[in-house]
Order: C-alpha cells, then structure tokens, then sequence
C-alpha cells in the first residue's frame, strides 16, 4: 500500500512544526516588555510589584534524569533550587501573568484566569 503525496505532505508538515523551538511567552507592562531571561530587578522596573509573590525550593533531580534526589540527601546534600512565582492582574478581560523566577532570572510567564 503506498501513501498518498496529501497524507505525506501534512506529516511531513506536522513533523516540521514539531521540530521548531517552542515561543516564549512575554508580558507587556507599562515600562516595557517583560520576557525569558529577564532579572527580577527588570520586571519589577517595567511591571512594577506584582499582586502576589511566591517562593518555595524546586524538587531536585538526579543529573541528566527524571528522579528526584530523595530526602534526606535532596536537603543535606544538594543545593536548593530557588523559585520565585510573580502574579500580575492585567485588569478586566486580561488573563492574569505568573512569572516564574529561577535562580532570579524568569524562566517562564503562564497566562490563566487564576494563579497556578
């Protein structure tokens, strides 16, 4: 059975969009656009002070795997990895921004009608 040039040419297409690097996300603020590798100093000079602020120590993991560094030794012996969750209420008919700061530099912005 041979394939048809139509389904070779959308899987040849969706393999194509599979392949492109995923879009950051930005905020839009007053003082300027907010985006992937920005300081928290930054933010807060273009964005001003978030309506809420979290920070908490990430899960570790074993290098180079998907397996977390088990307690004790993820506190005793592993450095913790700092995050830092910004909330921004963009007024009504906007999604609401989270900004997730890694070791102080943004690693993300998320859009949602609440906080994650």
């Amino acid at each position: 059975m041979r394939a048809h040039p139509v389904h070779l040419a959308v899987v040849a297409t969706v393999a194509g969009l599979m392949s492109l690097p995923a879009h950051a996300e930005s905020l839009r603020c007053v003082g300027g656009i907010a985006a992937e590798g920005d300081s928290r100093l930054s933010v807060a000079h273009k964005c001003g002070q978030p309506l809420l602020r979290d920070s908490y120590c990430a899960p570790v993991y074993y290098r180079n795997t998907w397996h977390l560094v088990p307690e004790p030794y993820a506190s005793l012996h592993v450095p913790c990895q700092q995050v830092d969750e910004w909330v921004y209420d963009r007024g009504p008919g906007n999604l609401m921004a989270t900004v997730r700061f890694r070791a102080g530099v943004v690693q993300s912005i998320d859009y949602g009608r609440t906080p994650r």
